[in-house]
């Protein structure tokens, strides 16, 4: 990986805006065919981004493709095959609350792109969390700047050499490099800004947008949380919880982050959540090929401090290889005010919680930061109409873990500290362009409209005003319901 020299980040959105202004982009075609080359991108050279990730964070090739590149080989043609669809003006002539006399005014709506834009990702999930926002910056029309994260350097060094290969030069740019680079990014003007990563660097970069009046992506993470229901099938629910925890070794922010379990069902789970881990890794997961290392030593050492600050009595796990990074997947009991209830622990480490019942679980989570996603194991449908209605999170899901980023036709994002915007396909194409509305009144219709003039009238009044004033107001908007009256 090569840093960026300072001096040419601003050349650089200087660069961008000067394309945009061609209209380029808008083309159609155009940006057809910079999907696809995403897509030849990464079907020519998946060994060596596979090597690259492995070489950052020792994440099994198996992982890789099953987690990222197959997912965005596979976004970027769907996007290259829909992205006519998604761009195509939409005529609003029939549209049923349209009153007749605007039928002939030609109201559309134009999906425009935003301009030059910004997409920032990290380090966890390098290959998904760069190329899905370039996937949807390009299909909207965008030109983009792409800063990648220098944690991961072999991955951006090598994205660094590729997409200049495969992308049009003028309106796909790459930016490596740590702080200085990054703040000297956020100083340019952009229409834009894409950013996946934790709530400290969402602030900063709230604050330098403002500045601009920037719109804002912002996929962050948090707590998630694991309720699991005591008539649930306590072996199924450890398997699926234990393989949404060990996915990149719980470096990522649909990570099942804590679990909320009544106290006779804790020994249950917590026994099979060893009898799943001895499944995965039948002679250990520290010296096993299908489990990855935790990213560099500074956040080995802040999951270590946690494991030697908590109260909690560690009930699976807690072994550890200083020289390999890595942890293994460890479970620990707590009681509500731990240290590994502050924040969220960004690692293979599974916090157990005790409550009375599932409303008690609910209560909790409610009285915290909306998470990403909440995981309910549940067979009972009034349960998890419940969870549904007494939480918030940005991906409720029931009986599994981690398999949203899977599902392409779900919008996945998060509310509240968890972020917001929304991103997948068509989803992340219209993070990229706004609503552009049109009109166009024909004079003929001047007869009809000729008393918005001044001078106003009590026959202006009562030809523009007054009919609505005298509509009868339904008592019911719903089928055998009404509406509650104040």
């Amino acid at each position: 990986m090569i840093d960026t020299p300072l001096v040419e980040i601003p050349k650089i959105n200087a660069s961008l805006r000067a394309t945009f202004a061609t209209r380029k982009t808008f083309d159609l075609a155009w940006r057809q065919h910079q999907l696809l080359q995403i897509s030849r991108m990464l079907q020519e050279n998946h060994k060596s981004i596979a090597d690259a990730i492995y070489a950052d964070l020792g994440k099994p090739a198996f992982e890789v493709y099953m987690t990222e590149l197959n997912l965005m080989l596979d976004r970027a043609i769907i996007s290259a095959k829909r992205v006519p669809e998604w761009a195509a003006v939409k005529n609003l002539e029939n549209h049923p609350d349209l009153p007749p006399h605007q039928k002939g005014w030609k109201p559309k709506v134009t999906p425009t792109p935003k301009g030059a834009v910004l997409v920032i990702s990290p380090w966890n999930y390098p290959l998904i969390l760069s190329i899905q926002g370039t996937i949807g910056a390009i299909a909207a029309g965008c030109t983009l700047c792409l800063k990648l994260s220098e944690v991961t350097s072999n991955y951006a060094g090598l994205l660094q050499q590729l997409i200049p290969k495969y992308l049009d030069q003028d309106a796909v740019r790459v930016v490596c490099g740590g702080v200085p680079e990054v703040t000297k990014v956020l100083e340019q003007k952009w229409d834009h800004i894409f950013y996946t990563g934790n709530g400290t660097v969402a602030r900063i970069i709230a604050t330098a947008a403002a500045k601009h009046l920037t719109p804002l992506t912002l996929e962050l993470g948090g707590k998630s949380p694991v309720i699991i229901d005591p008539e649930y099938d306590m072996e199924l629910a450890a398997r699926r919880v234990l393989w949404g925890k060990i996915n990149n070794c719980g470096q990522v922010c649909v990570s099942p982050d804590y679990a909320l379990v009544t106290p006779s069902t804790t020994a249950a789970f917590v026994e099979n959540l060893k009898k799943a881990c001895l499944s995965f890794y039948p002679d250990g997961s520290l010296k096993s090929d299908s489990y990855t290392r935790i990213i560099n030593m500074q956040h080995f050492s802040r999951i270590k401090s946690l494991l030697e600050q908590t109260r909690g009595k560690i009930l699976m796990g807690g072994g550890m290889d200083e020289t390999e990074r890595r942890i293994e997947p460890t479970v620990v009991l707590v009681k509500p005010g731990d240290v590994l209830l502050e924040s969220e622990t960004f690692g293979p480490i599974l916090t157990l919680m005790e409550v009375d019942d599932m409303r008690s679980a609910c209560e909790y989570i409610s009285a915290n930061d909306h998470p990403l996603v909440l995981y309910l194991f549940t067979q009972n449908e009034q349960l998890q109409q419940d969870v549904r209605k007494l939480t918030m999170s940005g991906n409720l899901i029931f009986n599994d873990t981690f398999m949203q980023m899977d599902v392409k036709v779900l919008p996945f994002g998060g509310v509240g500290e968890s972020g917001y915007g929304r991103q997948v396909l068509e989803n992340t194409f219209s993070c990229f362009t706004y609503e552009r509305t049109s009109l166009d009144i024909p004079a003929e219709v001047e007869s009809k409209i000729y008393l918005r003039y001044p001078p106003y009238t009590d026959r202006s009044f009562e030809v523009e005003c007054a009919p609505l004033l005298n509509v009868q107001i339904p008592e019911s908007t719903l089928e055998g319901g009404l509406i509650p009256r104040g």
